[in-house]
């Protein structure tokens, strides 16, 4: 362009840029980067809340349709409940429990502190609070969901409503019908008509459905009468019945306690009770039970067994399974059960005179026996009578297992190739010393130096020859060796409840001062016999309601402890049948290992032994019928004592000969550890130690030393002077005797104590006492032994 020519005219609307200003960018199209990272938070903030604005539309809309659809149904089943069908494994009936039992009463005729133990027990804030608590639920849906336990969260409202109107399923649509039903019934009726409907409809245990039912059930009168501990009580039931019923599992009495206490920790803190009245209240101990007479003999204790398997294992709750309707084939079966009654009644019943003999009073016999190959219960002798002694003497947990628990101590040296003090392998040839009372060595806990039996001391022996006599110096020491805390993992391993009471990891527990049941015991010993396969005992093969099959839990047999530790302690546990304290137990008349075991004071007895086909357990125990206290049974039967060998072993070698009688006798497959096979040791007579006969040192110069470093030597002929041993005896009840004495020269030399140290607390129990046994046999290809010391 040229200088002269004019400048052209400005487009409207448009100004010439400065060009000392900035330029100013023009705005960013729509979709432009910067543009989003602004608005992306808008937009996610935007989504919420109309999220959040439709759930809730949704949510007032579901609550409003279930309020509209869901009416208030009539009474349900339970009021006219059924009866549960319980059958042997062929199909046969066992028994069928029935009726409900259950009187309603005006709230007006419960006392006012029963009413508030009840509310202190299950909902503090019932008489404020709505009828749903939705935080609560939510609060137990995320306790079960975390494996807290199976919570409710269901206020009272919603308890009764799940009583009386609906079930005890535990389904989202029941759920969800008792929230609704719960929110009409609180708008149409009082709280005062819902406490009373809940408390006339709650079932607490022994087929006891309402408060004035309980009251009879367990304290004997009219609910009017009861007053403020025996209130606390049967509210603490209501949470879980079985749980809390100390006559029915005394080994419950501390949770049922606690429980108590709880009630009325809270009745004081929503001062319905003063700090005065709560100081004095003394625990209200409920009587024993008076079951139908439809269950007399062994049927009652069998359903209860039955009902304490299905609700344990999560089959069914108690309200649920009370409401009847099932039909439950068990795995007993009818011939082995009548074996079992007709061994205790044989032994036991025929013998005991308490019109002449007060002692006779306490005695009580319980035991249970499993097939190992299937984990099958096959029979169980709970009691005399459940219509006259209603506690369960095959599962109750509250008497000592002595020494039948040693052979899980050798259980798990074995599997652990545990040693010695001396760094010398454990194994039944391994030597320890027997001296009584003395101090285990390696423990660095309080002084532990426990007692054998009648305080008899015993030279250097080998853990098989102590695990015939029962030595507890030599299980303690081994204890120790082993370690009691893997001494308790084994056990628990083959079968016994973690829960089981006074099973601690001290050296202690080789003496057996755990309370486990003969149930629990048969189960650890089928897995022994099972060459340390273990699979939970099952005691119902099928249960069905209205032609439709519940899911049972599987027993998923595993190797719990390796075959050759299984293996070694059942082929030692073969010689304390054949030789040792159990020798009663041949009259099964086939292959078999076993344990006996005392229990502090003589208060029980047992006996548990196996065969390749059939694990049982037997236990003879002690108890006050007027007190429940456990009580010693010296003199009972006739007899001076009653102990492991005694009369559980004759009931074990009865019922196992007839249980079996027909099938074809086996012998034990065993696949032995290193070290385990049986050789001719150098016995140092177990009798009471004293100073060396003369000529004694001598001989053994002349023999040479043997000990636990020592070549082990090859079998020897009995020398000429030695009596020849008698063969074995399988089929008789009372073996021939061993000889009484050995003359000096053929007594073969005592090897050095070094190794290992020995000793256990008190006797063969717990704190208790070694077993003694029936007159033995020698034991085959050995030299025989001086007379074994007294109890022994």
């Amino acid at each position: 362009m040229r200088d002269d020519q004019p400048a052209p005219a400005h487009r409207p609307g448009w100004t010439p840029r400065d060009p000392t200003v900035p330029a100013t960018p023009p705005p960013a199209p729509p979709g432009a980067p910067g543009r989003a990272r602004r608005s992306r938070p808008r937009r996610i903030l935007r989504a919420l809340f109309r999220t959040a604005l439709f759930g809730t539309l949704l949510l007032a809309a579901a609550f409003v349709a279930g309020y509209l659809l869901v009416d208030i149904p009539p009474a349900n089943a339970t009021a006219t409940a059924q009866s549960n069908v319980y059958l042997y494994r062929d199909g046969s009936q066992i028994a069928r429990d029935g009726e409900v039992n259950r009187e309603n009463v005006r709230l007006a005729h419960i006392p006012l502190t029963v009413q508030h133990a009840v509310l202190a027990a299950e909902d503090r804030d019932f008489s404020s609070a709505r009828a749903v608590d939705p935080k609560a639920m939510v609060r137990a849906a995320w306790n079960t969901l975390t494996g807290k336990g199976r919570q409710s969260g269901s206020t009272i409202t919603q308890q009764y409503v799940k009583n009386y109107y609906l079930g005890q399923e535990q389904t989202v649509t029941r759920k969800v019908k008792e929230f609704f039903i719960a929110i009409k019934l609180n708008r149409e009726k009082s709280k005062d008509e819902i406490l009373e409907g809940y408390l006339n409809t709650s079932y607490f245990g022994r087929n006891a459905y309402g408060i004035q039912a309980a009251a009879r059930a367990y304290y004997g009168k009219e609910a009017a009468e009861l007053d403020t501990g025996e209130g606390a009580y049967l509210a603490s039931l209501l949470n879980a019945p079985s749980a809390y019923d100390v006559a029915t599992h005394p080994e419950n009495r501390p949770r049922a306690l606690a429980r108590w206490n709880y009630v009325l920790d809270g009745m004081v803190k929503e001062r319905w009770l003063s700090r005065t009245d709560r100081a004095t209240a003394s625990f209200p101990t409920p009587q024993t039970a008076r079951p139908a007479t439809g269950l007399s003999g062994q049927r009652g204790y069998i359903v209860q067994a039955v009902e304490d398997y299905l609700t344990a294992n999560g089959v069914l709750d108690e309200n649920t399974l009370a409401g009847g309707g099932y039909r439950i084939t068990t795995t007993l079966e009818r011939e082995k059960q009548d074996a079992f009654v007709t061994a205790v009644d044989d032994k036991v019943m025929s013998r005991i005179d308490p019109a002449n003999n007060p002692v006779d009073r306490y005695v009580r016999v319980g035991g249970a026996a499993i097939e190992p190959s299937t984990g099958r219960v096959v029979a169980m002798y709970g009691g005399i009578d459940y219509t006259r002694q209603y506690v369960n003497n095959a599962t109750r947990r509250d008497y000592q297992v002595g020494s039948t628990f040693k052979p899980f101590v050798l259980t798990a040296a074995i599997e652990h190739t545990s040693l010695t003090q001396d760094g010398e392998p454990i194994t039944p040839n391994t030597y320890y010393d027997g001296a009584d009372k003395r101090p285990v060595e390696g423990w660095p806990g309080a002084h532990y130096a426990p007692a054998n039996e009648d305080d008899a001391s015993y030279g250097a022996i080998t853990v098989r020859t102590a695990t015939d006599d029962s030595v507890n110096a030599v299980y303690a020491q081994m204890a120790v060796d082993v370690g009691p805390a893997r001494v308790k993992e084994t056990a628990v391993a083959l079968g016994l409840p973690a829960r089981t009471p006074d099973l601690n990891g001290t050296p202690s527990i080789a003496l057996g001062p755990a309370t486990a049941s003969a149930l629990d015991m048969a189960e650890a010993y089928a897995t022994l016999a099972n060459h340390g396969r273990h699979g939970t005992y099952t005691l119902v093969e099928r249960i069905t309601k209205d032609g439709q099959d519940l899911n049972l839990p599987s027993s998923d047999p595993r190797q719990v402890v390796s075959r050759e530790a299984a293996d070694t302690t059942t082929h030692v546990l073969r010689s304390v049948v054949e030789s040792g304290t159990g020798t009663a137990a041949l009259a099964a008349g086939r292959p078999a290992a076993g344990k006996t075991g005392t229990a502090e004071d003589d208060k029980a007895a047992w006996f548990a032994g196996y065969t390749p086909d059939l694990a049982t357990v037997v236990t003879v125990m002690g108890q006050d019928p007027d007190t429940g206290e456990q009580k010693p049974l010296y003199g009972a039967l006739g007899q001076n004592r009653i102990n492991g060998g005694g009369t559980p072993a004759e009931i074990w070698g009865h019922f196992t000969r007839e249980a079996l009688a027909g099938t074809e006798a086996r012998d034990f497959e065993l696949e032995l550890g290193e070290g385990a096979e049986e050789w001719l040791e150098p016995l140092d007579p177990p009798q009471p130690e004293g100073p060396a006969e003369e000529g004694q040192e001598e001989d053994e110069e002349q023999l040479g030393q043997a000990g636990p470093r020592a070549p082990r030597q090859p079998r020897q002929p009995e020398p000429p002077e030695a009596p020849q041993a008698p063969q074995l005896p399988r089929q008789e009840a009372e073996p021939p005797t061993r000889p009484e004495t050995i003359q000096p020269d053929q007594q073969p030399p005592r090897p050095e104590t070094g190794t290992g140290t020995a000793t256990a607390t008190g006797t063969e129990t717990g704190t208790g006492a070694p077993e003694q046994g029936p007159p033995r046999p020698p034991r085959p290809e050995t030299f025989q032994p001086a007379l074994r010391p007294p109890g022994q």
